[in-house]
């Protein structure tokens, strides 16, 4: 897979509010890392800027060797779990997972392999043939990881919004997030503003504050 390097990244929106201020980071290739910190601290917009979603102010984002600055959002062999993910309800399970790969024009015996590969995984393949709006929250939640992996990503990217706030429901989604990492080998930076769940977790936690990292270690310790 990938490693993640940030470089005194930078955000600055036009009114002069500074979201993530000269953050510099080093991710290796196969960790499972956590974002933690107050709601507007900046997690979620790092993510964004790595994903392409939102535009640098400065400073540099590197995947592996690669620069991402000026590379689409396409092509920087990401896969993002954000809130506003999409499932289209009249689709069945199997086209809305072989979306994505239809739309990169694979060949045909690729994207099923890719799209029944990725249903296993994540115990769907009996309802593959299912409509969206049929589904349990748990298996539309499977379903969307489904589509972010079926891409083989190098870095899987997680906004805390994507999880479901249902307790039970979020627990299994987390279990799901920690499997694509250690069995996939996927690289996962996970945005929470949850203690708990930071420190449960049992990940490397990067603690951020006012646009800037506070601290970083495996069992976070927070300030109040």
């Amino acid at each position: 897979m990938a490693s993640v390097t940030l470089e005194h990244l930078t955000k600055t929106y036009p009114n002069g509010f500074v979201s993530v201020d000269d953050v510099s980071l080093s991710i290796e290739d196969g960790e499972f890392v956590v974002f933690h910190g107050p709601s507007g601290c900046g997690k979620s917009t790092i993510l964004r800027m790595i994903g392409g979603l939102e535009d640098i102010t400065s400073g540099r984002i590197y995947l592996g060797r690669d620069l991402l600055n000026d590379i689409l959002p396409r092509d920087r062999h990401l896969a993002m779990a954000f809130q506003n993910y999409t499932l289209y309800k009249h689709f069945n399970v199997y086209d809305n997972i072989a979306l994505g790969l239809r739309l990169r024009n694979l060949p045909r015996t690729v994207i099923d392999s890719r799209v029944k590969e990725a249903a296993k995984f994540f115990g769907i393949t009996d309802v593959l043939d299912q409509k969206i709006r049929l589904l349990s929250a748990s298996d539309r939640q499977r379903v969307a990881l489904a589509r972010a992996v079926v891409f083989h990503p190098k870095v899987l990217l997680v906004d805390e919004d994507f999880a479901h706030q249902d307790p039970e429901l979020r627990v299994e989604m987390l279990g799901d997030i920690l499997e694509i990492n250690e069995e996939l080998g996927i690289t996962v930076l996970y945005v929470t503003n949850k203690q708990e769940e930071a420190a449960g977790l049992k990940k490397k936690t990067v603690f951020m504050k006012d646009g800037k990292i506070r601290g970083c270690r495996l069992i976070p310790i927070f300030d109040s």
